[in-house]
Order: structure tokens, then sequence, then C-alpha cells
């Protein structure tokens, strides 16, 4: 990942000098950098090759000379727009400078931003969002492509997004005290990176071992507990969900638990006394961790199954999200992650339509679909989580429904929950981090499809309200606790395109996760 680094002052020793330009007008860049480069934006401006209008890019190259100037390679004008910007507008013009340096193969940067005022100016928190996007937006995924093959006789020896990127290192210029801002945007976004790694391994690149072995590592490097359960623990706690979903793969299943307590953190040391909740509130988020799900005997269509390797990518937002938590140490909130992992394949062992499973606390559930596989193994963790560790609210992200697409495309995330407090909450951490959530209803209408004649409730009823159906279920499993429940299958990959977003995963859930903590934590915090 590129690293970012803040300076006070303005050298011009950089391989690309990157002016973010407000409006029509030329910004002061400083007295330390030769006035050439400001007569270059106002060149061009004049000439009307360029306006300031947001994303609108000038690349010139300085004349050889005198002064700072002689020592830049390239100066890069990204226009910011002529309206006010805000935290998503500065996240968006990070992504539109890291597009154009991998374009342009530069290997550094420096970064200036124009003198804005008021909400505007670059504050801290402006400063972490710049930095976010840019890093965001310079994410690839090359792992599996072999370095030096020969490429097709067709491609364009030019295209630079098949090529490796150069860039290692940006500067961004700005007045003291935003460090500390960019170094916190630096660990979400890699957190955000690693997420999208998850995303992006094939069936047989991420597994639940994998996922088990994430946690593990994510507990020594910051002394949290972790706790994998298998199989044989699942059977005999009664997790007939998740056996059931797992009956048709080869691979085990792992329900991978990570606890972070704010007591452990504060004393630098795990003591087992401080495994119980104590008086601080704990805070318990449920990720999906279908490492890929072809609809088990109720089979997926052929086109497009190859997507569901993506069906993980609510357990990669929770561990991705505890990387941060760990790194930041939030005080007075504990956070406990559970991650239920498991393939759902139609082997000769698979669970079939019509069968009748029981659930972890006992209800049991005639299975009329499948494919309707996550609330099945959700509903396990769920109901664990909250009978072991008494949290004060849950969270849970999933790619759940195809519904929740027909219904809110790949713009918003569909919220669900029981306590609107809780909701409201989630829904402004959302907003904050860029990740647009849109609230549902639910209600004893919507249960009563959920009834089943055989048993305590079926998995599924017919395709009406698919999305209200599922968190039903969902709710079914966590009693009176305040719950949250984010279906993210519209938003985990293909999510409304951004500069900082690039096709394919996205990593959503991650941000809005570690801002919600981020704002829990704080004095006023209350659950």
């Amino acid at each position: 990942m590129i690293k970012i680094s803040t300076v006070t002052k303005i050298s011009g020793k950089s391989d690309t000098l990157v002016c973010l330009v407000r409006g029509a007008s030329v910004p002061r860049i400083g007295p330390d950098l030769d006035r050439q480069l400001a007569a270059l934006i106002e060149q061009a401006r004049l000439s009307g090759d360029f306006e300031g209008k947001k994303g609108q890019v000038l690349i010139a190259y300085p004349a050889a000379g005198k002064g700072p100037a002689s020592q830049v390679r390239r100066l890069l004008v990204v226009g910011l727009g002529p309206a006010a910007i805000d935290r998503e507008g500065w996240r968006q013009a990070g992504g539109a400078v890291a597009g154009q340096l991998l374009k342009t193969r530069a290997e550094e940067a420096t970064i200036v931003v124009p003198d804005l005022e008021g909400a505007e100016a670059l504050t801290p928190v402006a400063a972490g969002a710049l930095a976010e996007g840019l890093l965001l937006g310079s994410y690839r995924f090359r792992k599996y492509r072999s370095s030096g093959a020969a490429k097709p006789e067709t491609e364009p020896e030019e295209n630079s997004e098949e090529r490796e990127p150069l860039l290692r290192r940006v500067s961004i210029a700005g007045p003291r005290g935003i460090a500390g801002a960019v170094d916190q945007a630096t660990a979400l976004a890699a957190a955000v990176w690693t997420a999208r790694d998850m995303a992006n391994e094939p069936g047989n690149g991420w597994t639940p071992d994998d996922f088990a072995a994430y946690g593990r590592q994510l507990a020594r490097q910051y002394n949290l507990k972790a706790t994998i359960i298998d199989r044989a623990a699942m059977a005999r706690l009664g997790m007939g969900g998740i056996l059931a979903v797992n009956q048709g793969s080869a691979r085990p299943p792992r329900l991978v638990i990570l606890e972070y307590r704010a007591e452990t953190a504060r004393s630098g040391r795990r003591d087992r006394k401080s495994d119980s909740p104590g008086k601080v509130p704990t805070l318990l988020l449920v990720g999906k961790g279908l490492t890929f799900d072809s609809g088990g005997i109720s089979l997926k269509p052929s086109s497009g199954m190859e997507e569901m390797k993506y069906d993980m990518c609510g357990g990669a937002a929770v561990l991705a999200a505890m990387a941060v938590i760990g790194r930041e140490k939030p005080e007075g909130i504990n956070v406990v992650a559970m991650v239920p992992a498991t393939e759902n394949l139609p082997g000769p062992a698979a669970l079939k339509p019509g069968d009748i499973i029981r659930q972890y606390g006992g209800k049991s559930v005639e299975v009329i679909n499948t494919d309707a596989e996550g609330r099945l193994i959700l509903a396990d963790a769920l109901a664990y989580g909250v009978e072991k560790f008494e949290p004060a609210a849950v969270i849970d992200l999933a790619t759940l429904t195809g519904a929740v697409i027909i219904g809110l495309g790949h713009h918003y995330a569909g919220l669900l929950g029981n306590d609107d407090g809780l909701c409201a909450r989630v829904q402004a951490a959302g907003e904050e981090a860029g990740e647009p959530l849109w609230r549902l209803p639910l209600g004893p209408e919507y249960r009563k499809q959920l009834k089943s004649k055989v048993a305590d409730l079926k998995n599924v009823d017919k395709r009406d309200a698919g999305t209200i159906l599922a968190a039903e279920f969902l709710q079914e499993f966590v009693g009176d606790t305040p719950w949250v429940h984010l279906d993210i299958a519209g938003t985990a990959w293909n999510f409304t395109e951004k500069s900082y977003v690039p096709k394919g995963p996205s990593g959503f859930g991650v941000r809005t996760l570690v801002e919600l903590i981020r704002q829990w934590s704080q004095p006023a915090g209350k659950p």
C-alpha cells in the first residue's frame, strides 16, 4: 500500500506535484514554490482547457530552469468543482487523484490543497478523508497475475490499468495537526484493502480455515482473544444451522470469535478476570462468512455464480474492522466479532428442502429453500453471542438477499432493526463514512409469513418482501437486545461508482463500523 506522510512546507522535490483547484480560481501555492506552476494553471484556464470542474484534470510539464519548479517532472491539477466540499467530497477528490497518479505512472507525489476557509479548510477530518480516498482509490488486486506473462497482441501497450502501478509515496501538504488523522485514515484504508482482498480471493483461496487463521493473527498482533469453534464443538452446542448448511461441503465449518476488551487494552495484558463485561458495554458484531454459495440443493443459476465467492463480505468487513479496533484500542466499549464460516454446496449429504433443523437455543426451522442459508448460520451466531456476551447492542452484516438489490439497487445497503436509537446511530455512521443505509420496516404482519405448519418457523416464504422476511427471521434470535441488521448484498460489490471504489468488492461496512465505534467510545457515547 502507498505510504502517506504530511508536510507543512512544499519543497517542490517531487516526481509529481498535485494541485487541487477550487472552481476556476488559481490556488495560492505558496511562496516556496516557483510561480511558474501557478502560471501554467492560469494559462490553461485562460485558454479554456481547464475550468476547475469537479474531477477535471490537467497535466502539464514545467519547463526546465531554476527554482523548485525545475525539480518537478509533472504537474497534475485536479478540480474540486464550485460547490462546497464536505468529508465525502474530500474522499472523492483523493480517489480522483489516485486514479490519475496511477495512469501517469507516477512514483511519488505531493498534494497541495487550496486555501479554503471555514468548514472547507484542510482540518484533520478533511485531511483524513483525502488520504482515505487516495488509498482506497489506489487499490488493485493482482495476486494471481503472472508477472512478465506474454500479453495478447491486440492489447494496447499503454493500458495502464493492466500494468503494475509504480506509486509508492504521497505527501499531503497542510497545516500542523493533520498527521494523526492521516495515520488513522491509513489504518482504516488498510483494513478496507484487507476486506477487499478477502472478497477477491476465489473460493479455493479463502476458506473457513482462512477466516480462522486471520482471526488468530489479529489476536496475536493486537492482544485480542480468539476462539475458534469447530464442527465437533458446534455439535455439542447444538448449532444446527451452521452444521446443516455445511453438510454438503468437504471443508469443515468454523465459528470465529474475536474479543476486544477495553480493560485488557488499558492493562496491556490478557487477564481472565477481564473477560466479564463489567460496567463497560459490549458491542457484538456478526458477519456472514459463506466462502462460496452455490445455493445447495436449491441450486443457483450458473450465470454469475462465480460471484458467490463474495458471499463472505459481511464476515470480511467485521474482521477487518477489528484490525482497526485492535490498533486504536477505544475506551469505554468492548467489541466482540463473530464470523460463522462455511461453504454451501450440493454434496451427497447436503441439506434438502423440507428438512427440519434445530438452531442454537432450541428453535426448530423448516428449510423451504437451501439457498436461504445465510440466515441459518447467522441465527446460531446471534443466539450464541447474545447469550454468552450479553451485549448492549448487536450489529450483523450479510450479503443476505437478492431482494435488497431489487429494492435499493447498488446505491444503499438495507438497514433493519428493533431499536430506533441504534438504527439512527448506525445510519448516521454510514452517512459519515460514505456508506449510505436505507431503513426498511419490520413488524408482526411480516413475521406471520414465516409461520410453519411443522416447525417453530420456516426459513423463507414467497418472494414478497424478501429482505424484510430475512431480517424478521434473524430477529427471532436476538431477543430484546438492541439489534441492527445490514443487508449489504447490493453494496458489497458493484457498489455505486466512485473514484475511490473500484469495480468488484468494495469493502462496504468496514468504515461504517469503525466510525460507529469511534463515536461510541467518546466520553458522551452511550449504548
